[in-house]
């Protein structure tokens, strides 16, 4: 267990206890957002710039006042662009309303029917981003050759699909995530497509340094209870991962050996 105690997630130079980071959106209420986010024991919240309210609204109720920044990591996001220049500019409202917050999540999408990222906007997005010091962490397909040229960009994190936004199918593509995973200097985490509590664990025996998620848990039939669920995942399979899993076998091999006992 003590390898499980002392681990961090580390994003940007600032450690993190849990690895489980979650959404904003999709609840019915402030309340709902509150409790949720507290039974899934995250520490990071994304919020949608263009969808929610942190204070650009002042006649509106503010995310802000029950998920107040003294206690999270807010991470804004730029959901709901389709081009590197939406994005640009969601960063920096974000950055206005945050009195400087420079932490942000780069997603810029292709289409709205799959929402798969648009990788040539996304590239320039985050190369424009990089240069004017933020700290991107972003939203990518499951590709191998992109991540890591994300990470030379200077992207503080990498986050690949595990399947399309909203989908519930669970990790479908592992072995391109282990290939992002083995060659990465900067933390995976899978963003996009779990479902339920067995996925968020996959990934994570995977190697993932975390995941982030908001329908699996807006969408259950109970989201409070659903975010406990998935909270014990991510934790488990991290756990697990660190452990270290016995090879897979095609026969059996017996729990007790017989070798060298007495008949």
């Amino acid at each position: 267990m003590s390898n499980a105690q002392n681990d961090a997630l580390v994003i940007a130079g600032k450690s993190y206890r849990s690895r489980l980071l979650t959404g904003t959106g999709k609840f019915k209420d402030l309340e709902e957002t509150r409790l949720a986010t507290e039974a899934a024991g995250a520490e990071i919240v994304t919020v949608a710039i263009r969808r929610t309210n942190i204070g650009q609204n002042a006649n509106e109720p503010n995310l802000l006042d029950v998920l107040p920044p003294d206690r999270y990591t807010i991470l804004p996001n730029t959901a709901g662009c389709y081009t590197a220049d939406d994005a640009v500019r969601t960063c920096r409202l974000a950055r206005e309303l945050l009195d400087g917050h420079n932490l942000v999540k780069l997603e810029v999408l292709g289409d709205q029917r799959t929402l798969f990222p648009d990788v040539v906007q996304t590239l320039k997005a985050a190369e424009q981003l990089v240069a004017e010091q933020f700290q991107v962490m972003v939203y990518t397909s499951d590709d191998p050759i992109l991540a890591k040229r994300l990470e030379e960009i200077g992207c503080v994190a990498v986050m690949p699909l595990a399947a399309p936004i909203g989908s519930g199918l669970g990790i479908q593509n592992r072995y391109n995530l282990l290939e992002i995973i083995d060659q990465a200097k900067v933390p995976i985490l899978v963003d996009a497509g779990v479902g339920t509590a067995s996925d968020a664990a996959i990934a994570m025996e995977l190697g993932c340094d975390g995941v982030l998620m908001n329908t699996a848990i807006a969408g259950a039939k109970n989201p409070i209870q659903m975010a406990s669920a998935m909270k014990k995942a991510i934790e488990a399979g991290r756990e697990a991962f660190l452990a270290g899993r016995i090879p897979r076998k095609r026969f059996a091999s017996a729990s007790s050996p017989i070798d060298g006992t007495f008949f």
